[in-house]
């Protein structure tokens, strides 16, 4: 019987440490690894962007994003999957979500990546707050 790929699932206020997450991704037996870094870009649909904040429901956005690793981890061959989503105020650039897998190959890899960040973007209970360079703020689902 296969071993169940390792799950890491944060919802968190704390900056994401991308090199970190490298670090304890997959194993030997895994030849592929792929990263995923959602960053906080200067525009949105064609306006200048400040800064924005996220905020979540934590403890049901915990539990979808497990969820959400759980379900990725059983329909591809992966070895390890990371996910961490920040939460708080967030400055142009800064790093609001990693995805970070690993699988024997790097088809897999690909795949389990998209399928995790596309879920997320589709389930995870997370809102955020745009600031725009012309003062207006608004809140959007994520």
């Amino acid at each position: 019987m296969e071993a169940a790929p390792a799950l890491v699932a944060l919802i968190t206020p704390d900056r994401i440490d991308v090199a970190t997450l490298l670090e304890t991704a997959g194993s030997s037996a895994d030849g592929a690894v792929t990263v995923f870094i959602g960053r906080v870009r200067d525009t949105n649909q064609g306006r200048p962007v400040t800064g924005l904040t996220y905020e979540a429901y934590e403890e049901m956005a915990q539990s979808v994003l497990e969820a959400i690793l759980e379900e990725t981890g059983r329909s591809h061959e992966v070895g390890h999957i990371t996910a961490v989503h920040r939460t708080g105020k967030l400055e142009l650039g800064d790093v609001a979500v990693a995805v970070v897998v690993s699988a024997p190959h790097r088809a897999a890899a690909y795949d389990a990546s998209r399928a995790v960040i596309e879920e997320i973007k589709a389930r995870l209970p997370m809102w955020k707050f745009e600031a725009y360079a012309d003062g207006v703020t608004e809140w959007q689902r994520q």
